[in-house]
């Protein structure tokens, strides 16, 4: 009977270990492969469905800014220019932020709003964003710098971008920067501004009083500018005066002398007027009596928040003091040192011109708003003092007894076509027909 032998199993060779190594290591390697794959396909996909809500997303934010934007533009220029056709052109978010580098190039940074220097289309110009989420203010600055583009002292639009929550303005360049810059010199500034001359402060403050009265006269419905300030002034490369900043400025009602102007407007104290702390409301008045306290600050060289030549209670203003203390203080202790030091034969003259709108201004700042005069009178008093070195026409008692008794409920206007020639009704007239320049 045979014998049952056992053979044991002979151990695998080497080369047989380091095949199966290999297919197991490219097993693993292709498993960890397709695992990769998986999920950069997924994650690719996932990516790129998020990437496309989002871009879906700001597409429809932008097209719905456009939409309420539009639709708030079109019925302010509906409500304010009488069906004209104003033409304004729009640009895209993406053209502005080429224009301006991504918002790098700021010239100013204010309260409500900031400026960039920008290159669009050819040619430089100034682009206005607002600091708050009030898209009718943006809107409101728009439409009036439309409407008074005609004004050779007014900052001209050249369109907007209606795409952004807050629409974004862009408006003609100008060169020489904010008026602030040359009246409020520092020590600081000294070295870059020399002082502005009174001769050009004075003929700056006829052009803006003359652009106020336009404003006031030249629509069927008188627009009250309410923000009077050296920051909403710019200077053009021929030191000419653009007046600026219309997005608090309000119309007065149809069959009204006054609108009320405080309903959430956030308005800045410091423009406030004894009227509007006691009723809200504000007239024509309003802005002659900022107007006056912009007078002051040409006069003074310094801004009326932050003056460093005299003292002011913490509970007055400078309109305050210069009333209480003109009368019988000598011209020298409240007129900027800069505008007395400027040489020339004509000393007395230039003491009489500064003693002239030192009245004019104060004036203008009665408390009373019946007692002060209109912007078309201001205009014609300052133009009238402005020639008085050349000519003998203005005597210096009646400017020191400057003194006008304007009715509350006469408009502007109606000033205007008591006291203007034919020609220059005619000439307002063809201006407030004209179409804005772009």
């Amino acid at each position: 009977m045979p014998s049952l032998s056992c053979h044991s199993a002979e151990p695998p060779s080497l080369a047989s270990r380091v095949l199966e190594h290999k297919q197991k290591r490219a097993m693993t390697f292709h498993i960890q492969a397709i695992m990769r794959w998986n999920w950069f396909t997924s994650y690719h996909f996932f990516n790129k469905t998020r990437k496309q809500r989002e871009e879906r997303k700001e597409r429809e934010e932008r097209e719905r800014a456009f939409y309420e934007n539009g639709s708030l533009l079109l019925e302010k220029l509906i409500a304010s220019c009488n069906a004209k056709p104003i033409p304004i052109p729009t640009f895209s978010a993406q053209q502005l932020l080429l224009a301006t580098n991504n918002y790098s190039s700021e010239i100013l940074r204010g309260h409500w709003v900031n400026w960039y220097k920008g290159s669009l289309e050819g040619r430089i110009v100034l682009i206005k964003r607002f600091n708050y989420a009030l898209p009718g203010l943006a809107i409101n600055d728009l439409v009036i710098s439309a409407q008074m583009s005609g004004h050779s002292n007014v900052l001209k639009p050249r369109g907007c971008c209606l795409h952004t929550p807050i629409p974004i303005l862009v408006f003609e360049f100008a060169a020489n920067g904010f008026l602030a810059d040359q009246i409020y010199v520092s020590r600081i500034t000294e070295l870059q501004n020399q002082p502005m001359v009174w001769e050009r402060r004075l003929k700056i403050a006829r052009q803006i009083a003359h652009a106020l009265s336009y404003l006031h006269t030249a629509f069927p419905r008188p627009v009250i500018h309410m923000y009077i300030d050296m920051s909403s002034i710019l200077l053009d490369e021929h030191d000419v005066p653009k007046f600026s900043n219309f997005y608090f400025s309000v119309s007065i009602p149809k069959g009204e002398t006054d609108v009320e102007v405080y309903r959430g407007l956030g308005q800045p104290i410091r423009f406030s007027t004894p009227e509007l702390k006691t009723t809200g409301k504000a007239t024509e008045k309003t802005d002659v009596y900022n107007f006056g306290r912009f007078l002051l600050e040409l006069l003074i060289g310094e801004d009326a928040r932050n003056i460093t030549r005299f003292t002011i209670d913490e509970d007055s203003s400078l309109v305050a003091y210069i009333h209480n203390h003109a009368q019988g203080s000598c011209i020298n202790e409240i007129v900027d040192p800069a505008i007395l030091a400027e040489d020339g034969e004509g000393g007395a003259t230039l003491v009489h011109q500064l003693q002239a709108v030192v009245d004019l201004a104060l004036t203008c700042t009665e408390e009373d708003p019946q007692t002060r005069p209109t912007m078309v009178d201001v205009t014609k008093q300052l133009r009238r003092i402005e020639r008085f070195a050349q000519t003998s026409e203005v005597h210096l008692g009646n400017l020191q007894n400057l003194k006008f008794h304007e009715s509350f409920e006469e408009h502007a206007s109606a000033s205007l076509k008591r006291n203007a020639s034919s020609d220059e009704i005619q000439a307002v007239n063809e201006a407030s027909e004209r179409p804005l320049e772009v």
